[in-house]
């Protein structure tokens, strides 16, 4: 019997924390009046409004503001980590980066930190590395906040598909978590890795390069962005339509502004205004929004005017803009 129960013990922990953070996922950040509070999908509010700004939940904490210091606050809004940093990002790994005085480091969910405060700037744990800044240079530790790749990047993004795009020289490249250069820094400007492709700018043109570094869309763009499922958003002149892998538009070019897919839509922005459009082009949700955000669990975040909302995937309010 006791083995038994010493086992059952973490199983009970960890499904009420899977509970917790499945519930915190569905609640999104809203502002009544001046202060932040939180709702959930259906738009009720579960968590008052008392921050002076909220930022969405991630790992089943969320970032909030009070007396101009952030701390985290969990599912139920109950305080977990005090105000008392400067600056906050969202937890991503098990780990979040903060800022005090000045020095990046990070701390768990309890608060604690795990790597004291010593950096220029800090960037979000993925898949077991973070960018850090030191002295002017970017480099890479892993979760104890050993340095694996050492500061010598004139800038630096995350890890995304095993590769991170670097700048040195004024050109981009990428390296593999060891910290080899897999892809030469050769680029004017490039994305990270998506779809096991990446855009990158050469001569002023937009293509697209596989994991090898090899040219599988020729440069022949103006703009693009990454592909989602099979899709990317490209500019051709001052239009925006999406291409397949294979760089052949599916949804031509007639949009001012586009952003990547989400759940199955993606924000365009036609005659002054944001919408959605589906996987044809076909327009999902008319164009009525000043900004339009991706869609998560769900819900998409859109501003009218000064005002913040949330629309679900029919493009009805489930909570109205307000401010």
């Amino acid at each position: 019997m006791k083995k038994n129960y010493f086992f059952i013990l973490p199983v009970l922990a960890a499904l009420t924390l899977s509970l917790a953070n499945a519930c915190a996922a569905t609640l999104i950040p809203v502002v009544v009046g001046d202060r932040w509070g939180f709702a959930d999908q259906s738009g009720k509010a579960v968590i008052n409004p008392q921050f002076e700004r909220a930022e969405p939940y991630a790992s089943g904490l969320a970032a909030v503001r009070l007396a101009n210091k952030w701390g985290y606050v969990n599912a139920s809004g109950k305080m977990a980590v005090n105000p008392q940093f400067d600056k906050a990002a969202p937890f991503s790994d098990g780990l979040a980066a903060v800022e005090v005085g000045g020095r990046s480091g990070y701390v768990n969910p309890e608060g604690k930190y795990a790597i004291n405060p010593q950096f220029d700037d800090a960037g979000t744990f993925v898949e077991g590395r973070a960018s850090i800044k030191l002295n002017r240079r970017f480099g890479f530790i892993d979760k104890t906040g050993k340095i694996v790749i050492n500061p010598q990047y004139d800038d630096a993004a995350n890890f995304s598909e095993g590769l991170a795009a670097v700048e040195l020289g004024g050109r981009f490249g990428f390296i593999d978590p060891a910290g080899k250069t897999v892809i030469n820094p050769q680029f004017e400007k490039v994305g990270s890795f998506s779809d096991g492709l990446a855009a990158v700018r050469m001569a002023k043109r937009w293509g697209f390069i596989d994991q090898t570094g090899k040219m599988v869309i020729s440069p022949q763009f103006d703009d693009a962005h990454s592909f989602v499922k099979g899709l990317a958003p490209a500019r051709l002149g001052k239009k925006w339509g999406f291409i397949d892998p294979a760089g052949k538009f599916v949804v031509n070019p007639q949009f001012e502004d586009a952003a990547e897919f989400s759940e199955g839509l993606a924000a365009v922005h036609t005659g002054g205004r944001w919408g959605y459009i589906d996987k044809s082009g076909k327009l999902a949700i008319n164009p009525q929004f000043d900004e339009a955000m991706a869609f998560a669990d769900g819900l998409a975040r859109v501003k009218v005017g000064h005002k913040t909302g949330y629309i679900n995937a029919a493009g009805k309010y489930i909570w109205n803009p307000s401010n």
